[in-house]
């Protein structure tokens, strides 16, 4: 099974710290109590931990050494700080030295697990290494021994050392994330920060305050200076996804950061100097963006020092095989199934598909159709049902037909309005109510099942007034 991600929560109140243990052990992870700055240094050497948080002001060692320490001792362990509105400054120059981020008491629960759910993910980017070729005890893996990988493989090794910004192109789905990090991990800076930013996830009118950071009062709401993640990616690697939904202003202040290697946070006059590689990536057509003035061409060139192109998936069909093996494998580990199989005429069938979502798809694939196969082994009738080219077989698909028929029509009568959010609001609601009943309440195992964060799951639950501890109850 997938093993829980461990958390050190080092704090000296023995209320807040019950109290942040709960909620954190709610969310599925493994917490770790230490009093003291002295005794979180000794368990976080003692034993593997995936995350530190710690309050700022301990007694003896405080937040601040130990962020110095930690640095030295393990310099991919992320720290986030808690602080009090007096320590917000020092707390500004741990994040510089080398935390990963900082909350100011008090804080809403709610932004503390979305922030401990950043961290673990930028603590796993750096901390799990992306292997080459078909690895069965690897997480992460470039599979496919293709012409067209072992190019990839190639462009890795003559890159990754150099301190080059690279492009990495191709469609939605091919792994361009894998790519980076794999760079990232074969360069001469994998014991500083891997930051990585997906463009497109961000809101326009917040993803400047994301790059650069922004001083007290730089907007509404900001109530604190906050350091940017390219501040945070210091002597390191940056990693800009979808950098092709950037907004061109946006665009105007990277080329900046590029041409002149330093940075101003939004609402400052400070120039800050970064040394930061930056890896960017994108599915988009940039030189038609460029001919309709959506992209700007001198930060194309300046981005495209190195562009390495992902193949999709129907063009390397040949490594199709190899990839279902090792998702089946790796899958098998998580759902606790013992040597998974699959039927020759199923790899054949999954081989002949057009997977438009390429990689991506076809792992969901695979994953969805271990848990239809029955003792797992995978035939071709599950592989059909979870194949996006065979619709029509899904289990229930023509009741759901048969549904939606009824409402177009009454809807075609006058009878309904708003059709389709009245659609998408039930299907939200019966789909997130029988998974947090499934899961006896346990958000974190029902937002695993669904595909979607933990704090999608916690808002959907609160917009849809469903109270997962009522739902235990009920269940």
């Amino acid at each position: 099974m997938k093993q829980r991600a461990t958390i050190l929560l080092v704090e000296d109140d023995t209320k807040l710290a019950g109290e942040l243990r709960r909620v954190l052990e709610d969310e599925d992870y493994k917490v770790i109590l230490a009093e003291t700055g002295e005794k979180g240094l000794m368990l976080a050497e003692a034993q593997t931990c995936d995350l530190v948080i710690t309050d700022f002001r301990l007694p003896g060692l405080n937040g601040m050494e130990l962020v110095k320490r930690l640095r030295t001792a393990q310099p991919r362990l992320p720290v986030v700080l808690m602080t009090a509105h007096g320590t917000t400054e020092a707390a500004i120059e741990a994040t510089k030295l080398g935390a990963y981020d900082y909350l100011q008491k008090p804080f809403d629960m709610p932004d503390l697990i979305e922030l401990a759910r950043k961290a673990l993910a930028s603590s796993r980017l750096m901390g799990e290494p992306v292997t080459m070729g078909d690895q069965p005890a690897a997480r992460d893996a470039l599979v496919g021994a293709s012409r067209a990988m072992q190019e990839i493989y190639k462009e890795i090794g003559r890159v990754a050392a150099k301190p080059v910004t690279v492009l990495l192109r191709g469609e939605t789905g091919t792994g361009k994330e894998l790519l980076a990090r794999a760079i990232y991990q074969h360069g001469g800076r994998t014991d500083k920060p891997f930051i990585a930013v997906n463009c497109a996830a961000i809101p326009e009118t917040l993803i400047e305050s994301e790059l650069f950071g922004h001083e007290r009062g730089a907007f509404t709401g900001a109530d604190a200076r906050r350091i940017g993640r390219f501040e945070q990616a210091h002597t390191g690697t940056i990693f800009l996804d979808e950098i092709g939904d950037m907004s061109p202003n946006t665009q105007v202040k990277l080329l900046r950061v590029i041409q002149e290697k330093c940075i101003q946070r939004l609402g400052g006059k400070e120039t800050i100097p970064v040394d930061v590689r930056i890896i960017a990536s994108t599915h988009r057509d940039l030189e038609k963006a460029m001919q309709e003035q959506q992209f700007r061409e001198d930060l194309f060139y300046r981005l495209s020092v190195v562009v390495i192109t992902l193949p999709p998936l129907r063009e390397r069909r040949e490594d199709i095989p190899a990839l279902v093996h090792y998702f089946l494998r790796r899958f098998g580990r998580e759902l606790g199934a013992e040597r998974p199989s699959i039927q020759p005429e199923a790899i054949q069938f999954l081989a002949e598909q057009p997977w438009p979502g390429n990689v991506r798809e076809l792992e969901n694939a695979v994953r969805r159709a271990l848990l239809l196969a029955r003792g797992f082994s995978i035939g071709i009738e599950e592989v059909r049902q979870v194949s996006g080219g065979a619709v029509s077989h899904v289990p229930g698909a023509s009741v759901i037909g048969s549904h939606v028929a009824e409402l177009l029509a009454a809807a075609s009568r006058g009878e309904l309005e708003n059709l389709r959010a009245l659609v998408f609001e039930t299907a939200d609601r019966e789909l997130f109510s029988q998974a947090i009943k499934r899961a006896q309440g346990n958000q974190a195992k029902a937002a695993g099942w669904l595909g979607v964060s933990r704090l999608t799951m916690r808002e959907k639950l609160l917009q849809l007034g469903l109270h997962p501890r009522h739902e235990k109850e009920n269940g």
